[in-house]
C-alpha cells in the first residue's frame, strides 16, 4: 500500500485511466496549471485550459461526451454550477431517457465544495442535495484518498453524467491556496485524518452506490459524507468517554443512495443522526429519514446541517456549519 494526499490520489487514478483510455480528456479554467503533472504526461491536446465561461465549457463537455469522448470538466467551485445549470439540468441528465438509450453523456464534472475557511455563502456551499435531486445525475462525495481515487475511476467508467465533489478542507491543493497571502493568519478546521491515507498500488473502481461503515456502534448511527464523516468520527471518539457507542456510516455516494446499508445500521441502533454540510431544508437529511421510515423502521431521529446562508464572519460560520460540538449535542439529544 502507498500513502497519498487526497487530491494527489484522485489525480493518480485519473492518470491511470488516461493511460488506459485515450478518449479521456480534461479541460477547465487553469487546468494546465492545476493538473500540470497530467499536462506534462499527456500533452495539451488532452489537458486543456478554457476561458472563464462555465456555460461554454460545460456545454462543450456534454457535447464531447455525446460525441464519444470521456471528458472531465473542472470548475473552481460547485457554487458556479449555478451559472451553467442548463447543461446539467436539461441536457446531460435527460439525454439517455429522451433518446431511449441511444445517446448518453458520460461527462465527469469535478468540482470543489464545502466551507470552513471564511469565504462566505457564494463560495462555500456543498449542494449535493440539489444535484442529487435531478434524475439522471450521479453524485459522488469521497471522504478519503482511497475512495477519492476509486470513485474517480468508477466515474470515468460510468455511462452517464457524474458530479464528483471534493471537499476543499481535504484537498492539499486548496489548503495551500487558502493558506497563502492575506489568509496566513486564518485557522481552518481541517480533519486530522482526512487529507492523507493509504491507497492501493493499482487503482480499482469503488462501486457507485455502496456506503462504507467507518465505525461500528450500538447506541446511535451517524450517517454523513465528505468532511462530515471525519467530524462524526471525532465526535464518536469523544462520546465514547461518556459511555455512548456511536457508529458512523460514510455514504460515499449521494445519488444513488445505499438505502439498504442505511436501513441495516439504523435498525440496529434505533437512533439516527444525519450530519450534512448541505442545506437542511428539502435535502439529503430529509431523504434519509424517508428511507428509514418507508422501510417501517422505528427510530429516534435528529440532524445537524447547514440551516441558512453561510456567513463570512468565521465565528458565525462556525456556528452555522456542522461541527464536532454540534454533532455531540445531537447525539446526546437522541440519548435522552
Amino acid at each position: 500500500m502507498r500513502s497519498m494526499l487526497f487530491t494527489q490520489a484522485i489525480d493518480d487514478a485519473l492518470a491511470q485511466a488516461m493511460a488506459d483510455n485515450p478518449r479521456i480528456i480534461l479541460f477547465g479554467e487553469d487546468i494546465p496549471l492545476l493538473r500540470r503533472n497530467l499536462l506534462v504526461r499527456f500533452g495539451p491536446g488532452r489537458v486543456r485550459g478554457t476561458p472563464i465561461s462555465e456555460s461554454a465549457f460545460l456545454g462543450a463537455g456534454v457535447a464531447a461526451a455525446m460525441a464519444g469522448l470521456r471528458p472531465v470538466v473542472e470548475m473552481y467551485m460547485v457554487d458556479f454550477l449555478g451559472v451553467c445549470a442548463d447543461a446539467l439540468l436539461n441536457h446531460a441528465s435527460k439525454i439517455e431517457a429522451f433518446s431511449g438509450g441511444k445517446w448518453t453523456a458520460p461527462v465527469v464534472v469535478r468540482v470543489p465544495c464545502g466551507g470552513g475557511y471564511g469565504d462566505g455563502g457564494q463560495h462555500e456551499q456543498s449542494l449535493w442535495g440539489w444535484l442529487a435531486h435531478i434524475p439522471g445525475l450521479t453524485v459522488l462525495v469521497p471522504s478519503t484518498p482511497a475512495d477519492g481515487g476509486g470513485l474517480m475511476l468508477a466515474a470515468l467508467q460510468h455511462d452517464g453524467p457524474v458530479i464528483f465533489l471534493e471537499h476543499k478542507l481535504l484537498s492539499e491543493t486548496w489548503l495551500e491556496f487558502l493558506g497563502s497571502g492575506a489568509r496566513s493568519t486564518v485557522q481552518y478546521d481541517v480533519p486530522a485524518d482526512g487529507a492523507k491515507g493509504p491507497v492501493p498500488q493499482n487503482w480499482e473502481p469503488v462501486p457507485i452506490g455502496k456506503a462504507f461503515l467507518r465505525r461500528a456502534g450500538g447506541d446511535v448511527t451517524i450517517v454523513s459524507v465528505g468532511v462530515g464523516v471525519h467530524r462524526a468520527l471525532e465526535a464518536a471518539q469523544a462520546l465514547e468517554t461518556e459511555g455512548i457507542s456511536v457508529g458512523v456510516l460514510d455514504l460515499r455516494t449521494v445519488s444513488p443512495l445505499d438505502n439498504a446499508a442505511v436501513r441495516e445500521v439504523v435498525a440496529l441502533t434505533g437512533r439516527l443522526l444525519v450530519v450534512d454540510e448541505d442545506y437542511e431544508g428539502f435535502g439529503l437529511s430529509g431523504e434519509l429519514s424517508a428511507v428509514v421510515l418507508e422501510a417501517g423502521i422505528s427510530c429516534k431521529y435528529a440532524r445537524v446541517c447547514t440551516q441558512t446562508t453561510i456567513p463570512y464572519a468565521r465565528q458565525l460560520e462556525d456556528q452555522t456549519l456542522p461541527s464536532k460540538l454540534r454533532i455531540c449535542a445531537g447525539v446526546r439529544q437522541l440519548m435522552q
